[in-house]
């Protein structure tokens, strides 16, 4: 692999390039599921290939291949110069880059058990046995379940000087039972939503989780949630779950602080921002009790790595610091508008495409609340858990999100429970409604493996470290 990307490296100097890097991606995926007793599905699949990114008449230009004999990529690496030199023939301003040092290293990300080594039948009788236990409750109509594997290595070099290696697997495991009743789907998921929880790790990290053992719960929450009350329609506290506050992150933070969305660089998938440049430094983003960072250096995590796709080191970077807005995610040539220098945030989706702003491990850094504490501080109120459906505006502005299981609290206690809850809010508003954030004991990282971005799409798998909050006068119940 060293090797093609140094090919693939001359032939793109030799052909006139002022910059270039080159990444040779391996990938090895492996998916199970299982439904109401039966194998769902098994499904396997590799790739390899590399792809070449240049600059030459101060233009970018990226080729990629399949084929990695070396007149192949040398060919690649010569297309990647003749497509920058015919995209400088339209009017631009020439590609300047924040200044990075060479680095040759290696990095590989936690793994005690490889899943590959794993026989289908055990991971298999993790999910039927799940199952079983889900359809033991005879409200459950239907109960389904997943496991997702993944390896990647990765060489990356560049013009600069770099050479880096990294290996990682990563490991996800999801439950969900399906309550229905009078035109209702009720869902109840174990360890979150959409596919479960996803983390850098091996087999050891799917029996952590115990699947099984807490399969009985969810398929009883599911069940209750038949005869629960409907979210009352009201302006009123609510206290969220870790789970959520991570996709409210995400939505609401993650993609409105990268800095090529600000600068107009990306708008076709999901939309650009409400955040101007002249925002950084001066907006009030949330309270004191909001700081929010971007952190790929956290063991585990679905957001890290040693060096992202422009082989700029993981690193550790404030986003917002107790509650002003203090920092964007960025590329080196982003960084550049702000008159700073990557805080590490280029990944690509595999061999094939180009890097983009992506999140790494976004996280609500912790308070000092215990949630017991935090509830019984809480006179009236609702409690929410798991996502359940999103929907935001393309300029991450105007949010409505449901989850899937509420409480009310009332008197500093948990009350009845609460169907199909849902809320609603202005990004800026509603993080600056929050007045509580629970301690590092109750805070977690949640992994999110299928971040879309980009024209063609690309999936990123990032995470989201959080732990429950408060937020005050949110209105719930939205379409009742």
């Amino acid at each position: 692999m060293k090797e093609i990307v140094g090919t693939a490296l001359q032939a793109a100097l030799a052909a006139g390039a002022t910059y270039a890097d080159a990444r040779v991606v391996h990938t090895t995926e492996e998916h199970l599921s299982a439904r109401n007793g039966l194998v769902d599905g098994i499904r396997t699949a590799e790739s390899i290939g590399i792809g070449v990114r240049v600059i030459a008449d101060g233009a970018w230009g990226f080729a990629s291949t399949s084929e990695l004999d070396s007149d192949a990529v040398a060919e690649t690496a010569r297309r990647a110069v003749g497509i920058a030199r015919a995209s400088a023939l339209t009017p631009h301003a020439p590609v300047r880059l924040s200044p990075l040092q060479a680095y040759v290293d290696s990095w590989t990300g936690p793994c005690e058990i490889d899943p590959f080594t794993v026989s289908l039948d055990d991971k298999l009788a993790v999910l039927l046995e799940a199952d079983r236990i889900l359809r033991a409750e005879d409200a459950i109509r239907v109960a389904k379940g997943s496991l997702d594997f993944i390896r990647v290595e990765k060489v990356f070099g560049s013009s600069v000087g770099s050479l880096i290696e990294q290996r990682y697997v990563e490991s996800a495991v999801g439950i969900t039972a399906y309550a229905i009743a009078d035109g209702e789907v009720l869902p109840r998921s174990f360890p979150n939503s959409h596919g479960g929880q996803a983390v850098q790790g091996g087999w050891e990290s799917i029996l952590a989780l115990d699947i099984p053992g807490n399969a009985a719960r969810v398929a009883e929450e599911a069940a209750a949630l038949v005869h629960a009350d409907p979210c009352p329609a009201t302006t009123t506290t609510v206290i969220i779950d870790g789970s959520q506050i991570a996709l409210q992150v995400h939505e609401s933070i993650g993609h409105p602080t990268e800095l090529d969305r600000v600068l107009g660089d990306e708008a076709a998938f999901a939309g650009t921002s409400f955040l101007t440049l002249d925002d950084l430094g001066s907006l009030r983003y949330g309270s004191e009790h909001v700081t929010v960072t971007s952190d790929a250096t956290i063991p585990g995590s679905l957001g890290s790595f040693g060096y992202d796709d422009e082989g700029v080191p993981a690193q550790r970077d404030f986003i917002v610091t107790e509650g002003l807005f203090t920092g964007f995610q960025s590329s080196r040539e982003s960084a550049v508008s702000i008159d700073r220098v990557s805080n590490g945030c280029m990944r690509a989706d595999g061999w094939n495409r180009i890097p983009l702003v992506r999140m790494t491990t976004l996280s609500l850094e912790p308070g000092g609340w215990s949630l017991p504490d935090l509830i019984a501080d809480t006179e009236d109120g609702i409690y929410l858990e798991t996502n359940n459906s999103w929907s935001i505006d393309d300029r991450r502005l105007n949010f409505q999100f449901a989850c899937e299981i509420g409480w009310e609290i009332k008197h500093g206690e948990l009350g009845k429970m609460i169907k199909n809850p849902n809320y609603t809010g202005i990004t800026p508003q509603f993080w600056n409604s929050c007045d509580a954030v629970c301690s590092r004991e109750h805070w977690q990282v949640w992994g999110l493996p299928n971040c879309g971005k980009g024209e063609p799409m690309q999936v990123a798998h990032v995470a989201h470290g959080a732990a429950p909050a408060r937020f005050r006068n949110v209105q719930v119940g939205v379409g009742r």
